[in-house]
């Protein structure tokens, strides 16, 4: 699998820097009393791009899994950290199973890029394996 273009890797860790600021900010600052919603639910949709985001970039980054579990972790973690110590905040198991649905186009993409690197593997092996790299030919014997 070719390696990520240099430029676009800065611009691509820039963006991951920018998104895990603003998810740790979202997760882990007090709340606001009379807090008013955007519209119905919109926390449940910024807890999903909350996630979704920063663990898709970091998965496209490093070509790891292990991301997305720090990621799942976080979505416990934080939850708890609202409930107990954050003013304003509740702990929900509803917004840790959506931070956790959030880690699904993670997921995904790491799935994906893990079929296609034991494609290229496979098919690296056996283009060179000395059964395809000879011909019937090479192999008969001389008369």
């Amino acid at each position: 699998m070719p390696p990520i273009p240099t430029q676009l890797r800065k611009w691509l860790w820039v963006a991951f820097v920018a998104s895990v600021a603003a998810h740790l900010y979202g997760l882990y600052t007090p709340g606001e009393p009379q807090a008013v919603e955007w519209f119905p639910h919109a926390d449940k949709v910024l807890h999903f791009l909350g996630f979704a985001i920063p663990s898709t970039l970091a998965v496209l980054l490093t070509r790891r899994w292990w991301p997305i579990a720090v990621f799942a972790a976080n979505a416990v973690i934080s939850e708890v950290v609202q409930h107990l110590w954050l003013p304003y905040r509740d702990g929900d198991v509803g917004d840790a199973l959506t931070d956790l649905a959030g880690l699904l186009p993670a997921l995904a993409l790491y799935w994906w890029l893990r079929r296609r690197w034991l494609q290229a593997a496979s098919s690296a092996s056996a283009d060179s394996s000395p059964i395809n790299s000879t011909s019937a030919a090479s192999r008969r014997p001389e008369a």
